[in-house]
């Protein structure tokens, strides 16, 4: 099994991920055993997605000497994240996905700092992932271990203030820039989603034979982009 993952719910990423020989058993210990990232790309800068994923994802192919008959399916981040910078991730997913006749699936985007988090040394029952909204507000989803120590989505993704979050260990961006009123843990203050987490998540899923979302964004509020209204008469 190779997918392309492509997420662009804060910088631009996308990431080859082979699950060769998984079975039915892989979402148990770290949560994507067997899996491997076979190359990947990922920019620092938050608003050039449109400029950089494309052509990123034509030097990760060729790089890789990956053709478009090796993919198995393509993944994408749904976000939450803002309009324009996820827009442009799935709509680069779902056309590669159309024009290659492959399977498209979409992964909460949140779900790869939550697998980064059960495969490290900072293991909890309980933890939140937050990553940055703008205006002031986080993007969060709270998750849960289940006891094969995999990541599990127990509520969210949510958009709000970082004030009035659940009191539990927060990992990702967004728990760094709130440290004053987030429990911010210090190895992941500033992880953004990444495209190879979030594809090794969906080639073990796939494997176990779990069910995916859809490409349907999540957005979580509306765009800053409104449809003009009537024009005023002339006196």
């Amino acid at each position: 099994m190779l997918i392309l993952a492509i997420d662009t719910s804060a910088t631009a990423s996308a990431a080859l991920v082979s699950g060769d020989g998984l079975s039915g058993d892989s979402l148990s210990g770290d949560g994507a055993a067997g899996s491997k990232v076979v190359g990947s790309f990922a920019t620092e800068d938050t608003r050039s997605h449109a400029e950089v994923l494309a052509p990123g994802i034509q030097e990760l192919l060729a790089s890789t000497g990956t053709r478009a008959a090796d993919i198995d399916a393509v993944v994408t981040g749904v976000g939450p994240g803002p309009f324009t910078g996820l827009r442009s991730g799935i709509a680069t997913a779902r056309t590669l996905a159309f024009v290659w006749n492959k399977p498209l699936y979409g992964v909460v985007s949140l779900d790869a700092i939550a697998l980064e988090v059960a495969e490290s040394t900072h293991k909890v029952p309980e933890f939140l992932v937050v990553t940055d909204a703008r205006r002031k507000e986080v993007y969060w989803a709270r998750y849960s271990m289940d006891d094969g120590g995999v990541p599990r989505l127990a509520d969210g993704p949510h958009v709000g203030a970082a004030e009035g979050l659940p009191a539990l260990p927060a990992f990702g961006a967004g728990a760094g820039l709130y440290s004053d009123a987030l429990a911010a843990h210090p190895a992941f203050r500033d992880r953004q989603p990444d495209a190879a987490s979030l594809g090794r998540r969906a080639v073990a899923a796939l494997a176990a034979g779990l069910p995916l979302p859809d490409s349907t964004p999540l957005y979580l509020r509306e765009s800053d982009a409104q449809v003009p209204g009537p024009r005023k008469r002339a006196l």
